[in-house]
């Protein structure tokens, strides 16, 4: 699957951003995550959904960010309200087969879209 990721921009502390992650096939059968990573960071996961549903969201990012699947659309969603500096990096979208949570072990990655909050 080939995933491409959109939404990034620049956002003031407060604001909010979706992002968008569009597959090039049927998404229902993939579990898929956002990541993020900043410069000099490692990558890390912020948010999950699996094949039913169920999300996982990471502590940084829990009652800000939400994810969303729309299967009809093939498009994986990040909505990211209240934005901080903090949340400033580059965002990946991920796709699986097998359930790797907010693991990097993911497949398929997208190209990134670049997040800034200032």
């Amino acid at each position: 699957v080939q995933l491409v990721e959109s939404g990034g921009g620049s956002v003031q502390t407060g604001g909010s951003l979706r992002l968008a992650c569009a597959a090039s096939e049927n998404v229902s059968k993939y579990y898929m995550a956002w990541f993020r990573q900043a410069p000099g960071n490692l990558r890390e996961g912020v948010a999950y959904i699996d094949i039913n549903g169920y999300t996982t969201y990471a502590h940084s990012v829990k009652d800000r960010f939400t994810i969303s699947k729309d299967n009809a659309k093939n498009t994986l969603y990040l909505q990211m309200d209240s934005l901080k500096p903090e949340d400033t990096a580059m965002y990946y979208c991920a796709a699986d087969q097998l359930a790797f949570g907010l693991s990097n072990g993911y497949c398929y990655w997208g190209q990134g879209t670049q997040v800034t909050v200032s």
